[in-house]
């Protein structure tokens, strides 16, 4: 059966630790693997650090530097020559490839998203093999255009593609109860099947070349598996394991996904959209939305936290402070705290104007 698959390899990697080299050898075995599975009639898309490790090398530096500009200017030299080397090596096993840019604000337009997708679909109809990064020469501000990280720009593109599995390449073989290289008795998870239980995980530090620790795995398998998608961490070393994997072998840790149930709208709201604030809901207005399926409204609203306008995305959480959804509101945080409490038949005296009934319609609302 052919698949959808995912593979993101990051720079810890793809490169000597030490030196931020490339490793030819690492990197010649994942476009054969690649080039393997895409002959076997699979649907594959790499999503590839690399480029800041790269530059720097390039430039003989020998750390990452602080700067966000000179961060840019060393991003564009290191993909550049990424590029190349990929070309070159997809080109002596004659598959197709092509550079894909993307940056946070590419998935929160609806336009933008559905235009990827779109992409994405061509690409891949046509026999290529996209390759992924975050276009880090134009992505200016930190706090809410970034990734953060390509584990999450990976579990972003699972998403909007519907793929059936994600590759998390890694330093690591597989997820563990703790820091393995400071806890010795940590002990190595196989399964998880809800991510409740790693609760108690402790997350790794992030190498000296790469950017994302352990918690950020764990925040692209929450991405992912609400996505409908099986995701796997393992050892980046040894891509050739993915075909075992996909045969059923026990590799590495494999994150076992929810049912897709979700729309293409709805997995937007939930991934692709970033939440400009939160609204703070009573135990009724949770019951209501998460299980009887009902829109949200002002009158089980207890606390709004942050600034937002009518149309952005908001979480929308207990008040634990745990997020049980997220949704696009019909009115700013101002408007909100004015009728906060308060009944629907109450909002047009307390605004001066005939507002909406709901704060957040269910078909804009994404249980999380």
């Amino acid at each position: 059966m052919a698949l959808t698959l995912v593979i993101k390899i990051g720079t810890s990697s793809l490169t000597d630790p030490q030196t931020g080299n490339l490793s030819l050898s690492t990197l010649a075995l994942l476009v054969e693997v690649l080039s393997q599975l895409r002959r076997q009639g699979h649907r594959v898309i790499l999503v590839s650090s690399g480029a800041m490790g790269v530059g720097c090398s390039r430039l003989g530096l020998k750390k990452r530097p602080r700067d966000i500009a000179l961060k840019q200017a060393i991003a564009a030299v290191g993909q550049g020559r990424l590029m190349r080397i990929y070309d070159d090596l997809f080109s002596t096993l004659e598959q197709p490839m092509a550079q894909v840019l993307l940056t946070r604000r590419d998935l929160e337009s609806r336009i933008s998203y559905l235009n990827a997708y779109d992409a994405f679909q061509e690409l891949l109809d046509l026999g290529v093999i996209p390759i992924v990064n975050e276009n880090d020469t134009v992505a200016t501000d930190e706090l809410r255009r970034k990734f953060g990280d390509n584990d999450t720009l990976a579990a972003l593109v699972a998403s909007l593609v519907e793929a059936d599995w994600l590759f998390l390449l890694t330093d690591v073989d597989k997820l563990y109860s703790a820091d393995p290289n400071r806890v010795p008795d940590a002990q190595p998870i196989s399964h998880v099947r809800s991510l409740e239980e790693l609760t108690e995980v402790e997350a790794g530090e992030a190498s000296t070349w790469g950017t994302g620790g352990m918690s950020t795995k764990i925040a692209a398998a929450r991405i992912a598996t609400n996505a409908g998608v099986r995701m796997v961490i393992m050892q980046g070393r040894y891509p050739n394991q993915i075909p075992r994997i996909l045969d059923g072998e026990e590799i590495g840790t494999q994150f076992h996904p929810t049912p897709r149930t979700l729309n293409a709208r709805k997995r937007w709201i939930a991934n692709g959209l970033v939440p400009s604030g939160t609204v703070i809901l009573d135990p009724g207005a949770v019951k209501a939305i998460c299980d009887r399926g009902k829109s949200l409204l002002a009158v089980g609203i207890s606390k709004v936290k942050g600034r937002f306008q009518s149309s952005d995305a908001v979480m929308i959480c207990d008040l634990e402070g745990k997020e049980v959804a997220r949704g696009i509101v019909n009115y700013g945080s101002d408007e909100l705290d004015l009728i906060k409490g308060h009944r629907s038949d109450e909002i047009t005296e307390l605004l001066g104007y005939e507002g909406s009934d709901t704060v957040v319609h269910r078909d804009n609302l994404v249980l999380m």
